[in-house]
């Protein structure tokens, strides 16, 4: 016996009754104490994942349909465990798919289709792989019926996606045919040789005389091209010596159109542009920071020798002291900077502290103190944390009062 797919009489078909035949409690594979149930039916209206396309989820009474597999003519609907204690065989139980999910794949899974007609019908470029996954859709083009094309630009690209939106356009309807031989097709412009030899589903795009798309599917398609709404290109790339086409179509595909729209007039209100100036206003500021860059990076360097000439003198007034500087103005990294260039005129230790990230660098000539060991040794008494080496090191504490006090302590215990 075999489950009857009531999904392939009428796609639009979003809930039935149906009859127990079977239930199986499944370990999961990954967890083994984890068990779900396969609820199997003489007839369903969800679809087995398959063919590239995604599962339909939905109910069995008031239990969620999470996954659907087919096997040997059988489909298997998991649903959780619990539902044990409800169904039995021989129930007869309401069934209802979430239609959303269902027309979002019967948009794509079309729009594949089309789109993949196109580039065969243009380009002599052969679908040897599909993916609809949860971001984008994927089809792999390999450019090997026509020897007049050997690489597949971006230009050809957007002439086949605009040839499959006007099939869209035009509304075309989508056809699925039944077939007991292989024979039975030979007529049909198949855009691929057919691997199976009987129970043949060919879906056809269109005037059979003029099919934007014809194959052998099993999967679930919108009754006209125009459900599909529209299809996008979104990028190509280099796979195993094909074209790896990234877009996406239906809902999905405007979802996206809106989001871009939106970050268009962001970046138009942003610049003060509109779309046909936006790359050459962002090429002016671009320009305009790259200057600033420039200046910024000329002044930083004039103040850090000018502090560097500074702490040298102070360094050598001091003698073997403790020399302690704050400096609220520049970044830690530039902080380094200052200090890893007065290494050699430190006598015994150079402590600059970096305010607004409560940051203590310490510097020394590597002789008379290790400021790593320092750092190391007493820095975490007050919930700082940090290291170095011998020359070198870092403190980051919780607080100023933490970080005053650990210097408190430096001054105490080196003096």
């Amino acid at each position: 016996m075999e489950t009857i797919k009531l999904y392939q009489q009428d796609v639009y078909l979003k809930q039935c009754n149906s009859e127990i035949i079977d239930l199986s409690v499944v370990d999961d594979i990954t967890d083994k104490s984890n068990h779900t149930l396969e609820v199997v039916l003489n007839q369903t209206i969800f679809f087995p994942e398959g063919g590239g396309q995604p599962c339909d989820f939905g109910y069995i009474n008031e239990f969620t349909v999470f996954a659907v597999n087919e096997r040997d003519g059988l489909v298997y609907h998991t649903v959780d465990e619990t539902a044990a204690k409800s169904l039995h065989v021989g129930d007869t139980v309401n069934c209802c798919i979430d239609w959303d999910r269902r027309f979002d794949n019967m948009q794509r899974h079309c729009g594949e289709h089309i789109l993949s007609g196109m580039f065969f019908r243009e380009y002599g470029g052969v679908n040897r792989g599909f993916h609809m996954g949860d971001e984008y859709m994927t089809i792999d083009i390999n450019l090997e019926e026509d020897s007049e094309f050997t690489e597949l630009t971006w230009d050809m690209a957007m002439h086949v996606e605009r040839c499959a939106n006007e099939a869209i356009w035009a509304g075309v309807p989508v056809i699925t045919r039944y077939f007991n031989t292989k024979e039975e097709t030979e007529q049909l412009p198949l855009r691929k040789k057919l691997t199976v030899d009987e129970d043949i589903i060919i879906v056809c795009v269109g005037d059979i005389n003029n099919a934007s798309d014809c194959v052998a599917c099993c999967g679930t398609h919108p009754s006209t091209a125009g459900q599909v709404g529209l299809i996008k290109i979104l990028k190509l790339e280099n796979y195993k010596g094909m074209t790896r086409i990234y877009c996406e179509a239906g809902k999905r595909a405007f979802l996206l159109f809106e989001n871009y729209h939106e970050v268009l007039t962001k970046l138009n209100n942003k610049y003060s542009s509109s779309t046909n100036n936006l790359f050459e206003k962002i090429a002016i500021q671009d320009e305009k920071t790259k200057a600033s860059k420039n200046e910024l990076f000329v002044l930083k360097q004039s103040v850090t020798k000018e502090r560097v000439d500074a702490l040298e003198q102070e360094l050598l007034l001091i003698g073997n002291e403790i020399l302690t500087v704050e400096y609220a103005d520049m970044k830690v990294d530039d902080l380094l900077n200052i200090g890893r260039a007065l290494i050699d005129k430190i006598k015994k230790l150079l402590l600059i502290v970096s305010p607004h990230d409560n940051t203590l660098l310490l510097f020394s000539n590597g002789k008379s103190v290790n400021c790593g060991k320092l750092v190391k040794e007493n820095a975490s008494i007050y919930n700082g944390k940090g290291g170095g080496n011998q020359e070198s090191a870092r403190a980051l504490f919780p607080n100023r009062e933490y970080l005053d006090t650990f210097i408190d302590l430096l001054d105490k215990h080196l003096r």
